[in-house]
Order: structure tokens, then C-alpha cells, then sequence
């Protein structure tokens, strides 16, 4: 059985798709794509090696997915993209595939396998049925071919072939502009691409997203620090009295953010905004909630609902609590009557009691963007 490593390109913007979710992350039940495209192609052949690209700001949430799969930094374009991945592969053969082709079956890929050592690179294509019409002529249409990935290549041929200034938007156009060897094989109906959201309708393998609500949990607390202002959920409370913290310190905020976090399994506020990051110093949480809000649409969440308790002696909440659900919501994209503050002391027990700070616990829910409603 020969070595071959797959490798998967997940790290376009997703910017023809059209939708505020990246195509890479609708959701197939609870699986996002990419690691469905990429399990079903691990389902059909023991590969040696698999590899993911991804784009920076989403490469920590992908690799809680998976501890077998390599993540790799995709670049500004398909072919910086695959050339990083290309670094990391040791074997004679890799198999490159778009995650957005999610529906490859085993007759391609014994099909590929069978001409892999008659080329530099095995090629599927579909015929063309239709009239081809190319400025104004009719051309010859069994001359045309409409190529699909994945695409089989011996790895030296296609790490040489992309050592140049030159952009192709395959493999086998690389290969073949070096003079490299390409064998086409009969490609298939059901490998179509999603690109677009109208493709979606035609993509009969995918199973719609879960509809599953995911609850997580988040709570913070900060001791007082005079001199600034103090803000909760977005709004100045108090003008004099703020809170110690490398940012602003909205308690608030953050016992969401950790809650929305953790319904989404991203970890937690201090993996994604660190405290001891001089881009944070600071820092309005308002800025932080909106980024999250932002990273959790792209990688396939609706915000459904949030609730909130706040716990302090001081200062008197009670007038604040409209405003700060109002804030929130505006942020988040959500009813206001699904944002639920409460305010409350502790009754003058504890470090709350005595007036040094304020803590804060956070409920969120979640649910999976319903792509069935493009």
C-alpha cells in the first residue's frame, strides 16, 4: 500500500459562498464541513498523513477537533496555502483535496490510485454535454475538460511545479506548465463543489445541521481600583471607581464572553485575549464581545440567549440593568427580552461584602446556523 498524505484546503475566505457562516463551517449535524470532507476521504484510505489548512484565527477552535490531524497556517492564496502544507509532507504521493468538495466516493478514488504511477499527477474531469461556446466560437466540446480535485501527485513534481511566482488554480496546471506528465480519470457528478449558497441545493450527501442548544458557563471577578471608570455589560456605572484589570475590567462582559466561549468548547477569554498582550491594555470589552460575537458566526453559531448575575455591594445596579441588556443585545444580534441581567449583593459576606470588588457568572446558549434556510 503506498504512503500518501492528504492534504485538505480549508482557508479561504468563503467570500463567493455569500453567507455571514464560512462554508467551512456549516455544520453537517455537529461535524463542521472541513472535518466532514476530510473524515470521509480518512474513511476510504488509511493515509499516512493528513493535514488541514486553516487561517490563523481559526486554527486554535479547528485543532480542538482533532489530535491526529496536522493544522497548517494557510496563506493568502490556494497555492501559499497548499506550498505551507507541502512543507510538512515526507511521503512520495500526496492527494490534494478542497474541503468544499465534501461527497467523493471510493470509485474515484480507486480510479486515481490505479494511474498514479503512470503521471506526475492523476486528474479527474468531467465531460462536458453541453454546446462550449469560447469568444464567440463553438468549439470542439469532447476537447474540454471540467477538473475537479482531489488530485493525486508525486509530492517532488508538485513541490518543484509551485516553486514560482506564477498563481494556478489547480495542481495539474502547475505540473503541466513544467513539462510534468497528467492523466485524466473520469471524475464524478457527486464531487461537486460547494461554492456558492445555491450549491447547497444540490449537495445531496450533507445532513442537516443539529438542532442541539449549547449551554455554557462563565464567571469573573475584579477588585476595585479608583481613579476610572467603572463599566458592566458595556455601560459606565459609576465615574471614579473602576475596577484592577489589565482591560477595562467589565466583569460583565467577560463572565459572557467565557459563556458564550464555552458553549462553542473555544476555551476561554484569557486564550483568546491574554492578559499580558499590550494590545489588550485597556481595552474597551464592549471591542472584545463584538470579536467573539464575530468569530462565532464565522465558525457556525446563532447567539440565542445569554443571562447574567452580577454581584456587588456597591454600586447600586438596579437603574443600570435596562441599559446594560440593551447594549448587549445590540452587540450580540439578539432580542433584548432574550438578555437577562440580575443584580444582586451578597448580603455583606465575603470580599464582595466588604466592598473590594464585584463578581459576575454568565449562562449562554447556542444554537447551529441552519444553512437548510439559504
Amino acid at each position: 500500500m503506498p504512503e500518501i498524505t492528504l492534504v485538505m484546503l480549508g482557508a479561504g475566505s468563503s467570500s463567493r459562498f455569500n453567507q455571514r457562516v464560512k462554508k467551512q463551517w456549516l455544520r453537517i449535524e455537529e461535524r463542521p464541513l472541513w472535518l466532514v470532507a476530510t473524515q470521509n476521504l480518512q474513511r476510504l484510505f488509511p493515509f499516512t498523513h493528513v493535514i488541514v489548512t486553516t487561517t490563523p484565527d481559526e486554527m486554535f477552535y479547528a485543532q480542538k477537533f482533532s489530535n491526529t490531524i496536522t493544522f497548517v497556517e494557510g496563506g493568502e492564496s490556494r497555492q501559499a496555502s497548499l506550498n505551507n502544507a507541502l512543507l510538512h509532507v515526507k511521503t512520495p504521493y500526496v492527494l490534494v483535496s478542497d474541503i468544499a468538495r465534501p461527497c467523493i466516493e471510493q470509485e474515484m478514488l480507486v480510479r486515481l490510485f490505479a494511474e498514479m504511477e503512470n503521471a506526475d499527477i492523476v486528474v479527474p474531469y468531467l465531460p462536458v454535454v453541453d454546446t462550449v461556446v469560447y469568444e464567440e466560437n463553438t468549439i470542439n466540446r469532447d476537447a474540454v475538460k471540467l477538473i475537479q480535485t482531489p488530485q493525486l501527485s508525486q509530492t517532488a513534481s508538485l513541490k518543484k511545479a509551485l516553486q514560482t511566482g506564477i498563481i494556478y488554480t489547480d495542481d495539474s496546471s502547475a505540473i503541466k506548465a513544467m513539462g510534468g506528465k497528467v492523466a485524466y480519470i473520469l471524475g464524478q457528478e457527486k464531487a461537486k463543489k460547494l461554492t456558492c449558497k445555491e450549491d447547497i441545493q444540490t449537495i445531496d450527501c450533507l445532513q442537516t445541521p443539529s438542532n442541539r442548544a449549547l449551554v455554557g458557563y462563565g464567571f469573573d471577578v475584579h477588585a476595585y481600583e479608583e481613579g476610572k471608570p467603572m463599566f458592566l455589560g458595556g455601560v459606565c456605572v459609576h465615574e471614579t471607581i473602576g475596577f484592577k484589570a489589565h482591560s477595562d475590567g467589565d466583569v460583565a462582559i467577560h463572565a459572557l464572553i467565557d459563556a458564550l466561549l464555552g458553549a462553542a468548547g473555544a476555551g476561554d477569554i484569557g486564550e483568546l485575549f491574554p492578559d499580558n498582550d499590550p494590545r489588550y491594555k485597556n481595552i474597551d470589552s464592549k471591542t472584545l464581545l463584538k470579536e467573539v460575537c464575530s468569530f462565532l458566526t464565522k465558525v457556525g453559531f446563532e447567539i440565542t440567549h445569554c443571562d447574567i448575575a452580577i454581584m456587588a455591594e456597591f454600586p447600586r445596579l438596579s437603574p443600570f440593568k435596562d441599559a446594560i441588556r440593551f447594549c448587549l443585545a445590540e452587540i450580540m444580534e439578539v432580542n433584548p427580552v432574550h438578555v437577562n441581567i440580575k443584580a444582586t449583593t451578597t448580603e455583606k459576606l465575603g470580599f464582595i461584602g466588604r466592598k473590594e470588588g464585584v463578581a459576575a457568572s454568565a449562562t449562554a446558549t447556542l444554537h447551529y446556523y441552519d444553512w437548510t434556510h439559504v
